[in-house]
């Protein structure tokens, strides 16, 4: 069963008991009834909230989700830039990040409060879609510089990461990379990441077009 007919689940027990407890108002007088109404009026609201909150929260890391807002839309093209220099683009056609959740993937912070601090720049991002002052597209920036170590959750230990020849330029190179004391968006090596300003003028790459797991571009 899937979350949304979880949910679905649990609002129609809801909404059935809280109709029995209201068409027979005489039953509370008895001890099952008082259960069944306490049920129905504290324990069954309370988890249709819990478990549609869940279902959001969960929806929420969806990359369809994140390109739903019209601001991300350009993001999302940027994801099909036919170029290997362009991190986010390069990552989502070879799926080294689940392309369902390439924007959770690469976006939350890797540590212990991670995703709460994922959900709590999502509401934020929220109150500015609907109550705010949308940014253009190209004028949307990360809160903080991103973090090695969001890289290193997947790279780290990897042959190709450990062994790149880039990495391995001049003498602690690769541990000044680990530390996170040099980043890897500097300009001298992975510089290039949505670059939205530059889509009018980018080779897209376009993908097979019975491939489910690319329905975004558009």
């Amino acid at each position: 069963m899937s979350p949304g007919q979880i949910v679905v689940a649990v609002i129609a027990i809801a909404a059935a008991s809280a109709f029995v407890v209201a068409a027979w108002p005489t039953m509370t007088r008895e001890r099952g009834g008082k259960i069944l109404t306490f049920f129905a009026l504290f324990i069954f609201p309370a988890a249709v909230a819990l478990s549609g909150g869940f279902w959001h929260l969960e929806r929420s890391k969806e990359t369809q989700f994140c390109l739903s807002c019209h601001t991300m839309s350009e993001h999302g093209r940027s994801l099909f830039i036919d170029d290997p220099s362009y991190i986010p683009a390069a990552h989502y056609q070879n799926s080294r990040v689940p392309r369902d959740q390439a924007c959770y993937t690469c976006h939350k912070d890797y540590t212990m409060y991670g995703d709460v601090a994922a959900k709590m720049r999502g509401l934020r991002h929220v109150y500015v879609q609907y109550l705010g002052n949308r940014p253009e597209p190209a004028k949307i920036k990360l809160y903080t510089p991103y973090n090695n170590r969001e890289c290193l959750h997947c790279h780290a230990g990897a042959r190709s990461f450990e062994e790149a020849s880039a990495h391995q330029r001049k003498p602690g190179q690769l541990a000044a990379i680990k530390s996170n004391s040099m980043s890897c968006m500097n300009g001298k090596c992975h510089e290039f990441t949505h670059d939205v300003e530059s889509l009018k003028d980018a080779k897209m790459w376009e993908p097979k077009s019975n491939d489910p797991t690319t329905t975004i571009k558009n």
